[in-house]
């Protein structure tokens, strides 16, 4: 499979973004990602929108809570090794009980070219379900839109904290090739 600029890319990053445009997301954070580019891409390019980048996950959590008290939706955009970054700050998001959404591009999964993404990208599901986090994973671009639609009525009509997991075979699997060429 070729990079995360294949055409069902472009297609499932069109379908999450009219999501989020559908929804009224008003705050997009994201730690950059070659797999979201995309999407990211698309919110950066809505007057409606504002895209934010991190410099860590965890500012992502404290952006959304602070969007939700002022009156705003938001989601938050990472890759799979930025989960365990999240725990604490999931843990108070949990107790304040706030909804959030988080669209998790993965990494570790078979055909991963760095062994250090395996670890986290294997624990990730886990990590977030003990955390409180409703899990939803997606394998076809086709299934991205109506996923995200249903996660954010999850988080923002049922006061749920949300992962939408992209897979690896999904957004594309990096070569060691891609990653020298950058």
């Amino acid at each position: 499979m070729s990079g995360p600029q294949t055409s069902s890319a472009l297609d499932w990053s069109r379908e999450a973004y009219r999501a989020f445009s559908d929804h009224r997301i008003r705050l997009v954070s994201y730690v950059p990602d070659a797999g979201l580019k995309r999407l990211i891409e698309l919110c950066q390019g809505d007057a409606g929108m504002r895209a934010v980048p991190l410099t860590t996950e965890e500012e992502g959590v404290g952006l959304a809570m602070g969007a939700w008290l002022g009156g705003e939706k938001s989601a938050l955009l990472l890759q799979s090794s930025g989960v365990g970054n999240l725990v604490n700050v999931l843990g108070a998001l949990r107790e304040c009980r706030l909804p959030f959404l988080m669209v998790v591009t993965m990494r570790g999964e078979e055909g991963e070219f760095n062994r250090w993404q395996v670890p986290m990208g294997r624990a990730a599901p886990a990590v977030l379900e003990g955390m409180g986090v409703r899990v939803v994973r997606v394998e076809e671009a086709e299934e991205v839109g109506p996923a995200l639609r249903q996660a954010l009525t999850r988080a923002f009509e049922g006061g749920q904290a949300v992962a939408l997991l992209l897979a690896q075979s999904l957004i594309g699997i990096k070569s060691f090739q891609e990653q020298a060429n950058r």
